[in-house]
């Protein structure tokens, strides 16, 4: 089993002792992304819409550094800090991955948590697969 580091300064750094994403033969671990503009190093709005756009763009960086697309995206979760936002994000969800798509969007968990890190809004991890 091959074990590779993935980083690019379009996502912002990890903020703990851990790496943005690890890829292990063909699949690919991303990291929970929060809504941080790795230009500024800040949040990218106050909202958990503001903050997914940003997420969506961390992750298309990541999965880009790596060589894989949203198609290889075969399980998401979604960590929230208040699922009463869970239908507004869907939207944004769909988009991204397609909605036209059903037969290959990726499998998905959605938990709210009592606290994200940064207090953030939202959090998503990825992991894909060639």
């Amino acid at each position: 089993m091959s074990k590779k580091v993935i980083a690019t300064t379009q996502a912002p750094k990890a903020l703990g002792p851990y790496s943005q994403a690890i890829q292990s033969d063909n699949t690919l671990y991303i990291s929970g992304q929060i809504g941080i503009d790795p230009e500024t190093d800040t949040f990218v709005g106050h909202t958990t819409i503001e903050q997914t756009q940003q997420i969506f763009k961390n992750i298309d960086a990541i999965l880009h550094t790596a060589e894989f697309s949203r198609a290889d995206v075969v399980k998401t979760t979604l960590f929230f800090d208040d699922l009463n936002d869970f239908t507004s994000v869907n939207k944004l969800y769909e988009v991204y991955f397609g909605a036209n798509a059903i037969d290959t969007l990726p499998a998905r968990s959605a938990i709210q948590v009592a606290a994200l890190p940064k207090q953030a809004k939202i959090a998503i991890e990825i992991i894909a697969t060639k």
